[in-house]
């Protein structure tokens, strides 16, 4: 849902969305899946309510009815009910389920604790459900390779920093597109990132990272620019956009024979993360070069490092207790067995 299209929804929707952007800090992306799902909630209440006629199609519903009168009469009934619709009839999966249940639940705390429209929240009445998380798929040292390898043409030199930006440093691809020449402190080898709502953090630049932007802004256009700040440039001399990534990378992995096998660009945030774990960053480091708010969110890459888990195990002081010698266990015969 595109932010011009807010004023369409509740004055209450309204307030709360301001509040989420400018209070809390909440990236773009959240607030506007905010606001998508809080207006299908009120489409759904609407109309579950029959203050529409039945026939009125989901994009014509009226809500000028949702106000604080309209709120308060919000029960738990027809929260599960909403979400069951969700389910059932708009074939949403857990994890859709689960953003918009938390949409409501963030709106309905919002009327109950700052507002004080409700006396208690609803949703606080319904057992939280539990969403697993599928673990991170990410490239091999080898296919990131093969993908580096595949930079060519005339945008060779950009293409190929923006990957390895994203391979190196765990970029978001909203943090890729917003990098400005300002943001690289040469002297110090270091780059200020703005992650989601507006955070900033330094990633320090390995010296693969400092090569690539050199061969990159070696032959990045000076000449009518749009923004002359921007890092990243397009062929129409605009910063790049998101869109126009994506499509560099889905050309990358399909050159590299790696297209159809679910990587993206964002899976490529999960390959630096992946290959730090593996090569010993800490968890904690890993978090704050990630942006990651929570450090829950940072240890699903604690999973998927059995090689490093299993040499953890065999250092351990205790890991030969018990274990015949060399010349015992060729007595025994390979593996133990008689």
């Amino acid at each position: 849902m595109k932010q011009d299209d807010f004023q369409t929804l509740p004055k209450l929707v309204q307030e709360f969305l301001q509040y989420e952007d400018v209070a809390k800090a909440q990236a773009e992306l959240t607030v506007r899946e905010y606001a998508s799902d809080l207006r299908l909630f009120f489409r759904y209440l609407t109309r579950q309510r029959g203050l529409v006629p039945a026939e009125t199609p989901w994009d014509e519903t009226d809500l000028s009815d949702v106000d604080a009168a309209f709120c308060q009469q919000i029960t738990k009934e027809e929260l599960m009910e909403f979400l069951v619709f969700c389910r059932r009839d708009r074939q949403n999966a857990a994890r859709t389920l689960a953003r918009k249940r938390v949409s409501v639940n963030r709106f309905l705390r919002y009327l109950t604790v700052l507002r004080q429209v409700l006396e208690s929240n609803p949703m606080d009445q319904l057992e939280a459900a539990k969403v697993s998380k599928p673990l991170p798929k990410y490239l091999t040292v080898g296919e990131s390779m093969d993908l580096l390898a595949q930079a060519d043409g005339p945008y060779r030199e950009r293409d190929q920093c923006m990957v390895l930006l994203f391979l190196n440093c765990g970029l978001r691809l909203s943090e890729l597109v917003g990098l400005n020449l300002s943001s690289i402190n040469w002297q110090e080898g270091k780059l200020r990132v703005f992650g989601k709502g507006s955070k900033e953090r330094v990633i320090y630049l390995n010296d693969a990272c400092l090569a690539a932007l050199r061969r990159y802004l070696a032959v990045r256009p000076a000449e009518g620019l749009k923004d002359r700040d921007a890092l990243f440039i397009s062929r129409n001399r605009r910063r790049i956009n998101q869109r126009s990534v994506e499509l560099v990378v889905e050309r990358l992995l399909e050159k590299a024979n790696l297209q159809g096998q679910g990587f993206s660009v964002h899976k490529l945030r999960h390959t630096a993360a992946t290959l730090m774990y593996q090569n010993n960053v800490d968890v904690v480091k890993l978090k704050e070069i990630l942006g990651h708010e929570n450090l829950s969110t940072t240890e699903i890459y604690t999973h998927v490092a059995s090689p490093q888990l299993q040499e953890a195990m065999r250092q351990h002081p205790l890991s030969q207790f018990g274990v015949p010698a060399s010349s015992e266990r060729e007595e025994l015969g390979e593996g133990g067995e008689t």
